[in-house]
């Protein structure tokens, strides 16, 4: 079946984009907040503006709603992939294939997570060049760099900055519930795990929120990270927000509170070896992914070997079936227009790269570092 399926996939470099149909995630249903062990109801801030009623209608950045009213602004999108392991078909379809079309109607930041690929044990001399090449594949795969800022997120130093100033406000409770850290802490054992992995998803909304981030590209297994970053954003509205305007703020909304942005289809790319498990880099087998840099015939064999099923047909949602989904699922997102694949070219041209790289960490720094001293203003600090 996967031969049959997917016998045109072997001659696919990289598919054409296609847009997303967006889903929000949502108005959380909280009325209560809990801050230093006690109670307090749960009141929107006075300037802030409900994302419940309608998609994506979130204030401009430190302006009131009649200024948004008047001002036509691009929504902003930020979206990043760690720098490990191999950029295989599942993070393409899944994240980078919905980024060419995103630039073309949002601003858009897209940048190498570093600073989340140490959370767990890595490889000290591989990390830099594993970051310049997943750069390296995000332009090959079409990311236009005079569209979208690329950047490494260790070159701008907000990203940590703001993460210990969020982490002051997240209750630990929070993050014990995070369902990723309990399954990677079971597996790898407490004396094997360190803090940086309870703490990342602090990180993750440090990333998002520096950008007063209207959209968030995420896949199903991230949504609970996007509704702690909602959850943070809400929280220093409330603590810190009338402060912050009373200070001189031009809105006691410190910080848009983003809504998610699932594609159709595609979000969760399922292993080779087993539809109920997602296309992982960290899965040991390299039979279970189908990576970006593999050659023809490797894609090939892989296709041919990968689980399938005995029963007839071709069937999508059958629970019995995960195989057979997972394969049509891919299958509908991949098309038969090929486009040639740049990496080898820009890989090879290395001040070219860490150019691009360089311009892309100047643009979002202005951005990041404005939030950053808004907060640290808000929270109490000296002016810097």
């Amino acid at each position: 079946m996967g031969t049959s399926v997917l016998s045109h996939v072997i001659s696919v470099s990289i598919a054409s984009p296609f847009f997303l149909r967006s889903m929000s995630s949502g108005r959380l249903q909280r009325s209560y907040l809990k801050r230093w062990g006690r109670m307090h109801h749960y009141c929107l801030p006075s300037g802030y503006i409900d994302t419940s009623r309608r998609y994506c209608s979130v204030s401009v950045s430190q302006s009131d709603a009649s200024e948004t009213a008047s001002t036509s602004v691009k929504k902003r999108v930020v979206s990043g992939v760690q720098p490990t392991g191999s950029i295989h078909l599942g993070n393409y379809l899944g994240a980078i294939k919905n980024w060419i079309s995103l630039q073309n109607t949002y601003e858009t930041f897209f940048f190498i997570v570093d600073l989340h690929a140490i959370t767990l044990e890595h490889d000290v001399k591989q990390l830099a060049t594993s970051t310049k090449s997943t750069a390296a594949i995000y332009m090959a795969c079409g990311v236009d760099t005079t569209k979208a800022s690329v950047f490494v997120q260790s070159h701008v130093r907000a990203h940590a900055e703001l993460m210990w100033l969020l982490s002051s406000v997240t209750p630990i409770g929070w993050l014990n519930r995070m369902i990723q850290f309990k399954e990677k802490s079971r597996k790898a054992g407490d004396e094997q795990v360190g803090v940086a992995l309870l703490t990342y998803p602090v990180l993750m909304a440090s990333d998002i929120l520096l950008y007063q981030s209207d959209l968030v590209p995420v896949g199903e297994d991230q949504k609970q990270h996007l509704e702690l970053t909602r959850e943070l954003a809400e929280r220093v509205n409330y603590i810190y927000g009338r402060k912050w305007k009373k200070m001189g703020g031009r809105s006691s909304a410190i910080f848009k509170v983003p809504e998610s942005l699932i594609p159709p289809a595609g979000a969760r790319v399922m292993s080779l070896t087993d539809g109920l498990s997602k296309m992982s880099k960290s899965d040991p087998s390299d039979q279970s992914r189908i990576n970006l840099l593999d050659p023809k015939d490797v894609i090939a064999n892989k296709i041919k070997r990968c689980k399938t099923d005995s029963f007839s047909g071709l069937e999508f949602d059958n629970p019995d079936r995960p195989e057979c989904h997972n394969l049509l699922s891919i299958y509908q997102l991949i098309t038969g227009r090929t486009k040639e694949v740049r990496y080898e070219e820009i890989m090879s041209d290395s001040a070219y790269l860490d150019s691009v790289l360089a311009e892309g960490a100047t643009k979002a720094a202005v951005v990041a570092d404005a939030t950053l001293n808004n907060v640290y203003q808000a929270m109490g600090f000296s002016r810097r």
